[in-house]
């Protein structure tokens, strides 16, 4: 594990050296972006640090409703609820299924935050087919399936080809898109209309808007009545919303979002265009991140003063998650380096 005290953006410094990073979210790069800064703080002084009021107060700021349209109008979405982050959006989904009494199902790699109550993922999607087959004969309440749109290991996104091979038309589909939206693959909107075109009995995403947007919050998308019973439970007015701050930065950010984007995307094509090793690693189209086994990579890159991410998640028993995420704060040479750097460990 590397102790850093700042923000692990573009280098980070460990032991007194200077090293590129190829690691973490920041997909965007905004985090130590000085126009996206000055627009964060400006919306600081007008609405404060934290709002720490329920959604339901009898005092409203109309910011949550401006964001919320506006992310709505981005995924193309009927409606769109903001919670303060990712993970309890999940929850919020979680709860409320389980409470109006649907069986949960979670796809292959479903990220921890769908969870509940030491639910676990299915293998394969073969398994899964099985286990709603079994269940559709013995229950006329639709089956609620949760998944990762992207999932780092291609069985989601871009073709959700085990999703496919489901009865749909039975099935309220749940997609964490926490690693697509705002990014530059689907100009930004991630992957909601993609899922919706395979037509599944009802569709929500959830999101953190933190990886894409740079900002700590979460939204769950979806049809208008759906929404409007989420915003009407227990659990959502218990909890604090998101800062108002953070949702005006992402309504006033649209420019900056827009280009930081196109930027990323840059990357990405500079990256595959200069690897000659694209066998050793598992990507998806127009995404950042190079999800890879071989630790030599890891060992050698480092050696060279280049951190990328590599540790057991979730937890310490799990297996080594490996990836190299490119960043829109990176530059045209350390993207250059990097590409020699893996070219030259494999003597290409």
């Amino acid at each position: 594990m590397t102790n850093v005290t700042s923000f692990p953006g573009r280098k980070i410094t460990v032991d007194a050296s200077k090293k590129l990073y190829f690691g973490g979210t920041a997909y965007l790069g905004l985090q130590q972006h000085k126009q996206f800064l000055k627009v964060y703080i400006d919306n600081i002084k007008k609405y404060g640090t934290n709002y720490g009021a329920s959604r339901k107060s009898n005092i409203k700021i109309s910011v949550y409703d401006k964001a919320e349209k506006y992310l709505a109008k981005i995924v193309n979405s009927e409606a769109c609820v903001t919670v303060s982050s990712g993970y309890l959006a999940g929850q919020l989904v979680c709860d409320y299924f389980k409470s109006e009494g649907h069986s949960l199902f979670y796809a292959p790699n479903s990220h921890i935050a769908l969870h509940q109550q030491k639910t676990k993922n299915y293998t394969t999607y073969k398994e899964l087919a099985n286990a709603i087959d079994n269940y559709l004969k013995i229950s006329n309440i639709p089956p609620v399936i949760f998944l990762d749109s992207i999932d780092f290991n291609g069985l989601n996104y871009p073709s959700f080809i085990g999703l496919q091979k489901l009865p749909l038309d039975k099935i309220i589909v749940v997609a964490d898109d926490s690693h697509a939206l705002g990014l530059s693959l689907n100009n930004g909107a991630g992957c909601y209309s993609q899922l919706k075109e395979l037509k599944p009995k009802e569709l929500l995403v959830c999101s953190s808007l933190g990886k894409g947007f740079a900002i700590q919050a979460g939204a769950i998308f979806g049809g208008s009545k759906r929404i409007e019973e989420l915003k009407n439970t227990a659990f959502f007015g218990g909890a604090s919303p998101a800062t108002p701050a953070n949702l005006a930065t992402l309504l006033n950010a649209d420019a900056i979002y827009t280009k930081r984007q196109k930027k990323l995307q840059q990357h990405i094509l500079l990256f595959l265009e200069g690897i000659q090793t694209k066998d050793k690693f598992s990507y998806m189209p127009n995404h950042a991140a190079f999800t890879y086994n071989d630790q030599k990579i890891t060992t050698y890159l480092e050696k060279h003063n280049i951190i990328v991410t590599s540790f057991n998640y979730p937890d310490k028993d799990s297996p080594t998650m490996s990836r190299i995420v490119l960043s829109a704060h990176h530059k045209k040479k350390d993207i250059n380096k990097l590409i020699t750097l893996i070219n030259t460990l494999y003597n290409l």
